[in-house]
């Protein structure tokens, strides 16, 4: 008991950190100095009590507002070797506030119920097993935080999401373990050398959820959805309401858009794990701004080449910017996210 004891007052102290420490996007070029707890800008953050370190940058695109937001928490849940990474993709009138919203009620959701699902777990199956169901406990609490989250969404009174809404897709790293959970188009992508001394190679962790994959389709469907492409649009497959040509979402799972969650569009996520290993060095998140111009081996690519760990996120979007303007021609950018999480220590 004395575990879970520990477990209970870590979670107050970090709840505390997550409201009153917000990171202002300093850091230094190695990564080493002193780094804020919670990151909520682009910058950098050195995992302390462990080897990772984490880039994030955003930037806005040429639609207007940057709907694109992200968080990075060191020490989350004040275990020293667990980090939190998250990056959200709003869209609609008020995309960018729902993107924030979630961003913000997440990760102490997240908390909550993990700390709920390992005090239950302790109790019936014994402290000694909780590390053979690690990851089970991180879906469950995945699964339930989202569906909180959603609700706590749908009810407020201060936001208005019936045509807004936002992506939602993080991981969080505790030891070798790396928990990826999913909910819309972004997109996390795994550096790993295929071999001791091989080469670097582009592992895809998560589904980009469209429309048009047949399990999302076949569920939008049953509850009476509608999903097809526009004239001057084609392969963009949207969400459509049975008898109105609205509100053309372009994925099938998103929080918010409460115009098409009795439609089938769902807040669940797709919860998956990896056991990192030597030849798993870093993995990215960034929005669909940055898949839909780059590939996943040019994004590995990019990351791997950047000789400043603390500038790899900053380079990707720029890269992906201007391959926006070069093979996009005359078509607006897109927002550009993207978070890079190297695993360890970089060779000296």
């Amino acid at each position: 008991m004395r575990q879970i004891s520990s477990l209970l007052q870590g979670l107050a102290r970090s709840l505390s950190v997550g409201r009153d420490r917000r990171g202002d996007g300093a850091g230094a070029g190695d990564g080493k100095a002193a780094a804020p707890a919670v990151l909520r800008t682009s910058g950098t953050v050195w995992g302390e009590g462990s080897e990772t370190f984490a880039a994030v940058c955003s930037r806005r695109g040429e639609k207007g507002t940057n709907q694109d937001c992200s968080i990075v928490w060191e020490g989350f849940g004040c275990q020293e070797d667990t980090i939190f990474c998250g990056i959200f993709d709003g869209h609609g009138p008020w995309g960018h506030y729902v993107a924030k919203a979630v961003r913000d009620a997440l990760p102490p959701s997240l908390l909550c119920h993990w700390q709920e699902a390992l005090t239950l777990a302790s109790l019936i199956d014994g402290e000694k097993k909780l590390g053979d169901c690690r990851f089970d406990l991180w879906k469950q609490s995945y699964v339930a935080a989202c569906a909180a989250v959603d609700d706590e969404l749908r009810r407020s009174r201060r936001l208005d999401a019936v045509y807004s809404g936002s992506t939602a897709l993080s991981v969080v790293k505790q030891g070798d373990l790396l928990v990826v959970a999913n909910v819309g188009d972004s997109r996390a992508v795994l550096g790993t050398f295929t071999s001791d001394g091989g080469a670097l190679a582009a592992v895809q962790l998560t589904v980009d959820f469209k429309p048009n994959l047949p399990q999302e389709k076949e569920r939008i469907r049953r509850c009476n959805g509608q999903v097809y492409c526009l004239a001057d649009e084609p392969g963009v497959y949207r969400v459509w309401q049975p008898s109105r040509d609205s509100p053309g979402l372009a994925m099938s799972r998103a929080f918010g858009d409460y115009s098409v969650k009795d439609y089938g569009v769902i807040s669940a996520p797709e919860v998956t794990q990896r056991k990192i290993g030597s030849r798993d060095q870093f993995v990215i998140l960034a929005t669909d701004g940055v898949w839909d111009v780059l590939s996943n081996e040019e994004a590995v690519q990019i990351v791997a080449a950047t000789p400043d760990r603390g500038k790899a996120a900053k380079r990707l979007v720029e890269c992906a910017v201007r391959a926006w303007r070069r093979r996009r021609r005359g078509i607006a950018v897109d927002d550009c996210s993207a978070i890079c999480l190297f695993f360890h220590s970089p060779p000296s």
